[in-house]
């Protein structure tokens, strides 16, 4: 994938010598890419970043990364080996790049340390998928994550998903569903797969939204995505559902 080649090279031309290793997590290791799948990539280094190399990273993922049926979007996190080895919660990611922030790094903002409470999802992704790009196999350089801190680390993000409820339906639903799926299973499974065990527990007046937030993910870019006035108006009482469930879980 020549994409993710050139986040590859990139990152080793940037963070070398200090780069330890670099890992595909998320969709790519869980299950399948689909149209509007991330690439998701963890880089583990021995230091935090100065910020010639945070500008450098930044500039080259801007030109890398998009939301085209050629180019996806892409998500690099980067994080200093010693903040998360011995492992300890909240972790501390170094840097972050993703689409959904891509309108504020522009504005002039360079991807800065601090609390990262979603690295426990990622690094249990890393290991579990085993996927190296460079370096030594994750469990190397990486520390388990106990699954009381992947339930804080799915519970710490519902904030955040439900103020981006209205903008990014899709993914939120999903990820709702992978949150109430984790809890209840430990295991953190593709997008789909959740939504395929949410759908089984839901009663069916609130399935419509999650299926068709599963279609969308299966088969169509952001630039495809459509809700009827019907779905919309179902997606509060969806989403309260679900909430019930995790709450009893939490």
């Amino acid at each position: 994938m020549d994409q993710l080649k050139q986040v590859v090279g990139l990152v080793r031309s940037v963070l070398a010598p200090e780069l330890l290793g670099t890992y595909l997590h998320g969709s790519a290791v869980l299950g399948c890419l689909n149209p509007a799948s991330d690439l998701d990539v963890l880089a583990v280094t021995r230091q935090s970043l100065d910020g010639r190399k945070r500008r450098a990273l930044l500039e080259g993922l801007l030109k890398i990364s998009g939301l085209t049926a050629t180019v996806r979007p892409v998500e690099l996190t980067v994080v200093v080996q010693s903040e998360v080895r011995p492992w300890r919660f909240p972790p501390v990611g170094d840097f972050l790049f993703g689409e959904w922030l891509r309108e504020e790094l522009r504005a002039g903002g360079l991807p800065q340390p601090g609390p990262m409470p979603d690295l426990a999802l990622m690094l249990t992704m890393a290991l579990a998928g085993d996927h190296p790009l460079t370096g030594p196999p994750p469990a190397r350089l990486l520390d388990p994550v106990p699954h009381a801190d992947l339930v804080r680390a799915s519970i710490a993000g519902i904030p955040e998903l439900l103020d981006n409820l209205a903008d990014d339906t899709r993914n939120v639903l999903l990820t709702l569903a992978r949150v109430w799926a984790t809890l209840a299973t430990g295991r953190i499974e593709p997008k789909d797969a959740a939504a395929d065990w949410a759908l089984s527990r839901l009663p069916p007046e609130h399935r419509p939204v999650l299926e068709h937030a599963r279609h969308l993910y299966r088969n169509c870019l952001y630039t495809e995505e459509t809700w009827s006035h019907e779905l919309t108006a179902q997606v509060r009482p969806h989403v309260d559902e679900v909430l019930i469930h995790i709450n009893e879980l939490r």
